[in-house]
């Protein structure tokens, strides 16, 4: 029997899925009543996923102005940045002690399809891949629940990579990154890998400046 989500949970993921991905941009004001007329129900469940947003911090409840997509708030970039590098450093330091030529060739097949959309220009599959690449090493250091972990940290810094996929070489340069990875698992060369992850985590800080200098109205705070 297949699992039916509710009402409430439906919107809220696509709501979700939109502000994570830039579908809806920071600042954009939330209508309830519009998004309850494109999902053909009441409000009250658009109500209940807009209160878990808000519970996340993507989206602003403002009392008497209005419900706002919320910015990105620089100071909350680099502690999920921190986090995320402490979590993934540890977790290929774990693959490299347990690795099975099966993992190395999960690893490999997933390289190989996030190359494909390198060449082809394909932004959205390589962050699929991307995802699939770091998912993939924390199932494979037996630990799942760290990716579900650094998912919820990195939201916001999910927004903030979504303007920076358009930076030229950018693709390929992660897609070094992954393989330099990839060797160092392989020799089973912990502290190799360790600092390969740490170099790829390192990489997205520099472009923070950027982002904030090209679209300031995306962001609150201060670094």
């Amino acid at each position: 029997m297949r699992y039916k989500i509710s009402a409430a949970q439906r919107v809220y993921l696509d709501l979700r899925q939109k502000i994570v991905g830039m579908a809806i941009l920071p600042g954009s004001r939330i209508v309830e009543q519009d998004i309850a007329s494109e999902h053909s129900i009441s409000r009250t469940p658009v109500h209940e996923a807009v209160q878990k947003l808000a519970e996340e911090g993507l989206i602003e409840v403002r009392p008497r102005f209005g419900t706002f997509v919320s910015k990105i708030p620089l100071g909350g970039l680099e502690e999920a940045m921190f986090m995320r590098e402490a979590l993934e450093c540890a977790v290929v330091e774990r693959v490299c002690e347990i690795i099975t030529p099966e993992g190395i060739e999960t690893i490999e097949g997933i390289l190989k399809e996030q190359e494909a959309f390198v060449i082809n220009h394909n932004q959205k599959g390589f962050h699929k891949t991307d995802e699939e690449f770091h998912a993939a090493l924390a199932s494979i250091a037996g630990y799942p629940g760290i990716w579900r972990i650094i998912l919820n940290a990195k939201m916001q810094v999910d927004r903030f990579r979504q303007l920076t996929l358009n930076v030229p070489g950018h693709m390929e340069i992660v897609l070094v990154e992954h393989k330099k990875i990839l060797s160092a698992i392989i020799e089973k060369n912990a502290a190799s890998a360790s600092a390969a992850m740490r170099e790829h985590m390192m990489h997205l800080r520099p472009g923070i400046s950027l982002a904030v200098e090209q679209y300031p109205d995306y962001f609150s705070g201060t670094l």
